[in-house]
């Protein structure tokens, strides 16, 4: 039978079912079983080449770690006796080659240290996949932004009619957004990218080990130096979940817009049957069921990160157990963050867009009358409140033509037609193309404007792509050569 190691010096007696159930850390440990195996290998390496563990038992242990890493973590680690998947291990490890091999693989570190860095390791991979799922889904906005520069659309404020503007400039809006939060992945992927391991309960240890050999194998860029911060400190968690929960933000109004716009009152878009339910009494129905799970996701990883901020804001240094109930607020925030980011896309990428219906609503309820007061300011010398006032009155009246215009004016005292206005230019004014074309400046919806926007996110989304893909490649080299090393350890046992 296998027992508890960590429990059977200081404390005895048997626990409840309900006690062990309310102290495991197992369900959210699966996600990190696998680092926890890695952290191990590193640890187990770096103790043998400084010397602290000789060759025999080093290689006897590190046998078994390696067919744990190759095989999987077994089952039994993750029995409710044992408090976490640290103890699980170490314990499945001791019965399989005795204490006094299994029992030397603890040196020089504590479980304060080790669930750290395997949490900040398992994070790494985390941030990484959720950043190729925001990169992709930017792809696939300026894809289709790209198809509709000329697809020309009502803009809202307040969800009413505002101005026209197109499709591409409505779509790069939110890949932008979405861009911004590969920025802060990658930013926080920095800060998570530290060692806590050697660090111990939180004082270190008076053991000659070598944390920067440990951070290199494990491919982290560097250690967390002060031993207390580097155990206690969850703000990479918290750093990390701000993120996810801006980004379903993010996710969650293009959700709501596409809500609205596959509705049979607006007919914008028509999303594919994959993404979509129908009802079990109403056989017309067509729902948009996936994005309005996702817009919940939002609220669940706003929730996520909300808990895991209410967990620590008063916690004392260093290490407190209140830490552990953090880590599935975690593991639940970043994993509905990737998958929500992945189908989104894949939505996105499948949806057929009504440009006809679109174009159709560019010009209701009057949403040229910004460009027919920024006409009456080119043309006829008028202060924009004086234009936007008299367009304002004439809106009013129910009527945007050169007679109504030339009525709104007279409470201003002024003659539009000796000022040389015509017909042919308001006209101009209340085409919804002529406005957008007009708007050229930087970040306009313009042809051109956009355009170059268009530009400029290839070029964001290609540094993206290299970015993650030199980290990924950083990460899985430091793991290979991890692997190698120990293989070259394990062959003095066999």
């Amino acid at each position: 039978m296998v027992h508890d190691v960590v429990r059977e010096g200081r404390l005895s007696g048997i626990r409840s079912g309900e006690v062990a159930a309310f102290l495991s850390s197992r369900d959210a440990d699966r996600w990190i079983a696998e680092a926890d195996v890695q952290v191990d290998i590193a640890h187990l390496l770096m103790l043998h080449r400084q010397g602290i563990i000789e060759q025999e038992p080093a290689a006897a242990v590190m046998e078994v770690l390696l067919r744990f890493s190759v095989e999987g973590v077994p089952d039994e680690a993750f029995d409710e006796q044992f408090e976490d998947i640290h103890a699980g291990i170490e314990s499945l490890l001791i019965a399989e080659v005795g204490i006094e091999q299994g029992g030397r693989l603890h040196i020089g570190r504590s479980r304060n240290d080790e669930v750290a860095t395997c949490l900040r390791l398992r994070l790494c991979e985390e941030l990484l996949k959720i950043g190729d799922a925001v990169n992709g889904l930017c792809e696939v906005l300026v894809s289709l932004a790209e198809e509709h520069t000329h697809s020309v659309m009502p803009g809202f404020t307040h969800l009413q009619h505002a101005q026209p503007t197109t499709l591409a400039h409505h779509l790069l809006s939110y890949a932008q957004a979405f861009n911004r939060d590969l920025e802060r992945l990658l930013s926080t992927y920095q800060r998570v990218n530290r060692s806590p391991l050697g660090a111990a309960a939180f004082a270190s240890t008076g053991y000659p080990i070598d944390r920067e050999f440990t951070a290199t194998m494990l491919g982290f860029s560097g250690v967390l130096e002060n031993s207390m911060d580097a155990v206690s400190t969850r703000d990479f968690a918290l750093e990390a979940l701000a993120d996810c929960a801006i980004l379903m933000v993010n996710a969650s109004r293009f959700c709501e817009e596409l809500i609205l716009w596959s509705s049979s009152l607006v007919r914008f878009v028509q999303l594919d049957d994959a993404y979509c339910s129908t009802s079990s009494i109403m056989p017309q129905k067509k729902n948009p069921d996936t994005l309005e799970i996702m817009r919940a996701r939002a609220g669940s990883v706003i929730g996520a990160s909300t808990a895991a901020l209410s967990i620590v804001k008063a916690l004392p240094m260093s290490y407190n157990r209140d830490l552990q109930q953090l880590t599935p607020h975690l593991w639940q925030g970043v994993g509905d963050a990737g998958a929500s980011i992945r189908i989104l896309a894949g939505a996105l990428s499948t949806a057929t867009f009504n440009t006809e219906r679109m174009e159709a609503e560019a010009g209701r309820g009057f949403s040229t009358a910004t460009e027919l007061a920024d006409m009456l300011v080119r043309e006829c010398g008028l202060p924009f409140r004086t234009a936007h006032h008299i367009v304002g009155r004439a809106v009013r009246s129910g009527s945007l033509t050169l007679a109504s215009l030339q009525k709104a004016a007279t409470s201003e005292s002024i003659d539009l037609s000796s000022l040389g206005l015509t017909e042919e230019q308001v006209r101009a004014a209340l085409d919804p193309v002529h406005g957008i074309e007009a708007r050229s400046v930087i970040g306009g919806p313009a042809v051109s404007a956009v355009s170059n926007a268009i530009d400029t996110l290839h070029q964001a989304i290609r540094a993206g792509r290299t970015a993650i893909a030199t980290e990924r490649y950083q990460r899985t080299t430091a793991i290979t050569t991890l692997i190698n090393e120990a293989r070259r350890l394990k062959t003095y046992h066999q």
